[in-house]
């Protein structure tokens, strides 16, 4: 007797070693419909970029100077409408994604507006993902809310292990700066969602079943001195408590999930990480990797990559670009001295975030779609130049999206567009039924299919 070939029979006679692979034509043929995943990603780039190299139209303008801050517009153009025009010939920053450009979307003219108060560094990347209304969050220097990375997740990331995954490539162990200068994500006001550095540490959240033996074991041990606690508990505190709980229970039902994946997690396709220094780029894009299979393997449906942190003066051997190490952001305010190795780090970052777009749109889903064609992944910075820390007119790629998105466009967007905007249209993609996110006034209209 002859059985057919469908993709459940062939994941219970392999144990589920296809969840590291494309999906093949062949099993495809008797599949089943299959509801594929919706996923969103973001790849920060700190310290905003050289407006010349990456915005159309700039090649030749002026050097910006000075700290404008939030006053300055495009060397003082005003647009008052929107325009939307073919992705044909791309800047020379955006030239990685040559091949590509049918598959994302440029945005200009997106602002955010800063609160005075803070470091504009620090407020640039933490209130990234938040774009809360200025001096509406009480208890706070920063215009931080619940990011919309969660905000996504209490949709779409209920039923993975992990409802959101951050991930940073900040190799450096100086405490520098506060956490507010090297993390886009955040549980709320104060309450950092920490992000891993460690591409080891992370492949062992991931993967590794002697982790979540260790996890269980700690919060059995949790839940059960709760439990004692409880009875010697006022009234003021069961709230607090209760939230406590909460917690914890969510920590529990991750474990959960991960035990029942330990079986397809043990075929995945992924070596563990060395513990050795990696060059620049190979970190960058080994934790991109990293991300790229906890989407695919469905572990997450969203997460956060944080290509560096913000104003850290600690220099980074950029391998293949310097011969000596150099500090990022010390080159933004020296930028018409060093313009041409600005521009080299510019496209640096560029190349690591279309790589990762070109993996994503190899794979292949149950339904014939690819990764990328069910994912949002943007690509941004909190700053539009990091030499005059200005917060208008910031670099925005949107790839991939599918059926969801029309792509292949640069939109260009009226001056003071806010980059909330942005957020509530990627928000109600991922069927969140919000009228508005943060300062918001409107959706992308032109991003819509």
């Amino acid at each position: 007797m002859t059985m057919t070939s469908t993709r459940r029979t062939f994941l219970r006679g392999i144990g589920g070693a296809t969840l590291s692979l494309p999906w093949l034509e062949s099993l495809a043929v008797a599949a089943a419909p299959t509801t594929v995943a919706q996923r969103m990603a973001h790849f920060y780039v700190p310290i905003g970029v050289v407006r010349r190299g990456f915005f159309p139209g700039e090649s030749d303008h002026v050097i910006p100077k000075g700290n404008l801050g939030n006053v300055m517009k495009s060397l003082g153009k005003q647009n008052p409408f929107y325009s939307v025009t073919p992705l044909s010939e791309l800047t020379p920053t955006m030239q990685p994604l040559e091949n590509l450009k049918s598959k994302i979307n440029l945005i200009t003219g997106m602002d955010r507006t800063f609160q005075q108060g803070t470091d504009v560094h620090a407020q640039c990347a933490s209130c990234y993902l938040s774009s809360a209304v200025p001096y509406t969050i009480s208890g706070s220097a920063w215009p931080l809310d619940r990011t919309l990375d969660h905000l996504v997740a209490d949709k779409i990331g209920t039923t993975t292990p992990f409802a959101t995954l951050e991930f940073s490539c900040n190799s450096h162990r100086d405490n520098k700066e506060s956490i507010y200068f090297d993390n886009i994500s955040w549980y709320g006001t104060g309450h950092l969602a920490p992000s891993i550095r460690d591409p080891r540490k992370m492949y062992q959240r991931l993967f590794s079943t002697q982790e979540i033996d260790r996890y269980r074991d700690i919060t059995d041990l949790v839940l059960q001195d709760a439990a004692e606690l409880k009875r010697d508990l006022g009234q003021a505190d069961q709230h607090k408590f209760a939230e406590y709980l909460e917690s914890i229970r969510t920590i529990e039902t991750q474990m959960d999930r991960l035990e029942t994946m330990k079986t397809e997690l043990s075929h995945v396709s992924f070596e563990e990480p060395p513990e050795a220094y990696l060059p620049r780029g190979q970190y960058i894009r080994l934790m991109g990797d990293l991300m790229v299979v906890a989407l695919q393997t469905g572990l997450t449906n969203v997460t956060t990559l944080m290509v560096g942190p913000e104003r850290w003066d600690t220099p980074y051997q950029f391998e293949g670009l310097f011969d000596t190490p150099r500090s990022h952001h010390q080159m933004s305010h020296n930028q018409t001295k060093m313009i041409d190795d600005l521009l080299k780090v510019d496209r640096f970052h560029m190349q690591q975030f279309a790589y990762l777009v070109e993996k994503m749109d190899q794979i292949q889903e149950p339904d014939g779609t690819t990764l990328l064609d069910n994912t949002l992944f943007t690509y941004g910075s909190g700053l539009g130049d990091g030499s005059t820390h200005q917060y208008n007119d910031l670099p925005i790629i949107v790839a991939g999206g599918g059926r969801r998105v029309r792509s292949g466009q640069h939109i260009n967007l009226p001056d003071g567009t806010p980059l909330a905007n942005l957020w509530l249209t990627q928000a109600r993609m991922m069927g969140l039924e919000i009228d508005r996110f943060a300062d918001s006034t409107d959706i992308v209209t032109p991003l819509i299919a």
